[in-house]
């Protein structure tokens, strides 16, 4: 059997690029091996480094949290803590942790490994705060002391009330480390993960697949698979050959244009589920046009939000409202409609501001976790936006290096770019891409450098009550401001998918976008 599965992953790569694998090939790939093709090479898989749905996908098969997502839900529940207590004013976090858990290194997961995980990416003292940047470190920055007073008790004490951070360490960045491997891979970390997982890394061929495996040792039971390969093929009609032809046993975020067929073909399971997602395109708002809001509603009146998710998409997601996902019911503001498709009053407003006739440098990307079809996207509504007189020049880009200028925040010469986001808090997207604090220069995501005060306030007030009904009160009010502001095009919140081969057991999609493998079976 291991003779048999390393010459199939060696074989692998060599098809990585070509549009069919061959059945011979196919038939020697032995079972409890889940091949996984996902939508572009990961960043890092040190979890306090990434920021990708691909990398996540790993990464919570690599690594435990203190606390997790339900399976199926975004309610939280024990994971490496196995109680946890909050004191009356909301301060302090103590959490319990299971005994007897090691690293896959063999070292134990205690107290002190979680504090060198929190440390790490809060303290700029820490000697391993070198191995970032951490850019969602904003998750926790709460966080004002770690305390340890046994080695399985680990006390968190807040500088003010943190509504969302049990959601915040049910994600990827909360996910705790070795500190044993950080200290012997340093920056390179991130290629050598060591966490207490379900799986263990084997390795990582860039541009070619990451391989997990088994581990036999994990508290909560041993995986039903031997091992999982993720393989990136950013190239939808590639990633759907190899689907077709036996080379996948699952696909993540299925080409819109092939959900019907794979739903149709008895040999597939087709799994769609609505999950807090939000795609849209920065607006540059500190550089003309888009400093003027009047442009930027005008832009959203101009594109036919309805034709992308109907035509582009097929129907694999509904048109966004704001920057708050519906999927957030209790959060949701059902008075913000979104923007009618009105080409005629996108010309008014842009008449009104003397913005007729405006260049916009568009950044667009070749593919990357939760963008859908983003060339497709971007080349509709550059057509929708040359028919109110404005003119779209796209540039293109691999999904790495796309982020990396983005993220850095957009330029004076770009004032549009596509991003799509993925959250577990209605608290998240918006206050790391809507405050002043949040721009690329304060280590927030906020690249189209937005500011209202009234919004930062009504982000900082939301944070800091517990009450479920308040908070939601004040979503409300963001929802309506930012959608009166339009800092944003918004575009649509997707419906996630995936498919998988008739062999692929318990493989269920979860809203959180991330895929658990530890029940999964492969006969």
């Amino acid at each position: 059997m291991l003779r048999l599965l390393r010459a199939t992953l060696r074989a692998i790569p060599l098809y990585a690029g070509l549009a069919l694998v061959a059945p011979a090939l196919l038939a020697a790939t032995p079972p409890g091996v889940l091949i996984i093709g996902q939508v572009a090479e990961p960043q890092s898989l040190d979890p306090q480094v990434a920021t990708a749905a691909n990398d996540s996908r790993i990464l919570v098969n690599l690594y435990d949290g203190l606390v997790r997502n339900a399976p199926g839900s975004l309610t939280i529940e024990p994971a490496l803590a196995s109680r946890w207590e909050v004191s009356p004013d909301g301060l302090r976090y103590t959490f319990h942790l299971r005994p007897g858990v090691k690293f896959h290194d063999g070292t134990p997961v205690d107290a002190e490994a979680v504090r060198f995980t929190f440390e790490r990416m809060l303290n700029k003292q820490h000697p391993y705060y070198h191995t970032g940047p951490f850019p969602l470190s904003f998750f926790f920055s709460s966080i004002r002391k770690i305390d340890t007073p046994d080695a399985h008790t680990v006390i968190f004490t807040l500088d003010k009330p943190f509504a969302p951070l049990l959601s915040n360490l049910a994600t990827p960045t909360g996910l705790i480390v070795s500190p044993t491997a950080v200290k012997k891979y340093d920056r390179d970390f991130g290629r050598h993960p060591v966490g207490s997982g379900a799986f263990r890394f084997g390795d990582w061929r860039a541009n070619q697949r990451v391989l997990l495996n088994a581990n036999a040792a994990y508290w909560d039971g041993v995986p039903k698979l031997k091992a999982a390969v993720f393989r990136p093929i950013t190239d939808g009609s590639t990633r759907t050959a190899e689907m077709l032809s036996g080379g996948l046993d699952v696909m993540v975020e299925v080409p819109p244009d092939t959900v019907a067929r794979f739903a149709s073909d008895p040999q597939f399971r087709l799994q769609q589920a609505v999950g807090p997602h939000v795609w849209f395109v920065w607006l540059n708002n500190r550089e003309k046009p888009f400093d003027d809001r009047r442009v930027r509603q005008a832009v959203n009146y101009a594109v036919n939000k309805r034709a992308l998710v109907d035509k582009v998409l097929q129907g694999a997601a509904q048109v966004a409202d704001g920057p708050i996902s519906s999927a957030f019911e209790w959060a949701r503001n059902d008075a913000v409609q979104p923007y009618p498709y009105d080409p005629a009053k996108a010309r008014a407003l842009l008449k009104a501001a003397g913005a007729e006739g405006a260049t916009l440098n568009f950044y667009v990307t070749d593919g990357g976790s939760g963008m859908l079809d983003p060339i497709p996207m971007a080349t509709a509504i550059q057509a929708d936006l040359r028919a109110v007189g404005l003119k779209v020049n796209i540039q293109t880009w691999e999904w790495n290096t796309f982020l990396s200028k983005v993220n850095a925040g957009l330029t004076p010469q770009t004032q549009m770019a596509e991003m799509a986001w993925m959250t577990n808090d209605p608290d998240t997207l918006p206050f790391l891409t809507l405050r002043r604090d949040a721009w690329p220069d304060k280590g927030g995501f906020n690249s189209g450098y937005y500011h209202n005060p009234q919004v930062d306030e009504l982000l900082d007030k939301a944070r800091a009550t517990s009450d479920q009904s308040q908070r939601a009160a004040l979503y409300r009010q963001v929802q309506a401001v930012v959608h009166d502001d339009a800092p944003w095009l918004f575009v649509a919140n997707w419906k996630q998918n995936a498919v998988t081969s008739r062999q692929v057991q318990n493989l269920t999609l979860q809203p959180n976008f991330n895929l658990i493998l530890h029940q999964v079976s492969k006969p």
